[in-house]
């Protein structure tokens, strides 16, 4: 099976940050990256999610997981309605 097979990851911290009314800056500030991080991440460019950093993305905009990190079924599970 092909990656895509198994659905997909989305992260939406450029959404969250515009519901926030909180910068990119003030987030980096907060949360202690770097701009090239924060930006791999804002941009969907990581292959390899780093549980640190989605900590302190987590405790500098006071969120939970889930409002950062959404998964999207593959359409076949969607269409069977298999869960297995």
């Amino acid at each position: 099976m092909k990656d895509e097979d198994f659905g997909n990851i989305e992260i939406t911290i450029n959404q969250l940050l515009k519901e926030k009314g909180i910068s990119k800056n003030k987030l980096m500030n907060r949360a202690e990256m770097q701009r090239t991080q924060l930006n791999n991440y804002c941009n969907q460019k990581v292959q390899r999610l780093d549980i640190s950093i989605l900590s302190k993305i987590c405790y500098a905009l006071k969120c939970n997981i889930e409002d950062i990190l959404k998964y999207y079924p593959p359409k076949s599970l969607e269409e069977d309605g298999n869960s297995e």
